[in-house]
């Protein structure tokens, strides 16, 4: 149905493929991307599927637009500046506020992988340490 679909001459995307593995900048542990829509201006936004392996972490950031994060498979962690954090998982949706200084990751013992929907630029603001990153997996193992 999908090639049909192809050879019809809609615009279809696969976010099934694991992507590439992402060069370790911004991140502690192993990361893989897939870019699934990014060169489409008429849209407004892209759309990246990112698979973040047990026991990593995206360092502090923020976005100069709104980001919505789909938890598709696994389990991981978010944190905003200020407020506690959460566990996050399949099925969970998270909407990041413009210039919402914040970090994602997956958990100790699990992979996480979500679908990130964004726009604008993406600022680093400081490093998540390894142990800040095991004190939040503490917490929330604890929490439990």
């Amino acid at each position: 149905m999908l090639l049909a679909a192809q050879e019809e001459g809609y615009r279809m995307h696969s976010y099934a493929e694991e992507g590439v593995k992402a060069p370790n900048v911004h991140y502690l542990g192993e990361a893989w991307l897939h870019r699934v829509i990014e060169d489409a201006p008429e849209l407004g936004y892209h759309l990246t599927k990112a698979t973040f392996k047990a026991n990593s972490t995206l360092d502090w950031h923020l976005h100069s637009e709104p980001q919505v994060l789909i938890v598709v498979e696994g389990v991981g962690y978010y944190q905003e500046r200020g407020k506690a954090p959460v566990l996050i998982q399949e099925g969970d949706v998270v909407q990041c506020d413009p210039n919402t200084e914040h970090w994602h990751a997956s958990s100790k013992e699990h992979n996480v992988t979500y679908l990130a929907i964004y726009s604008g630029e993406t600022t680093w603001t400081e490093v998540l340490t390894r142990e800040d990153y095991d004190a939040v997996a503490d917490l929330l193992t604890t929490e439990k």
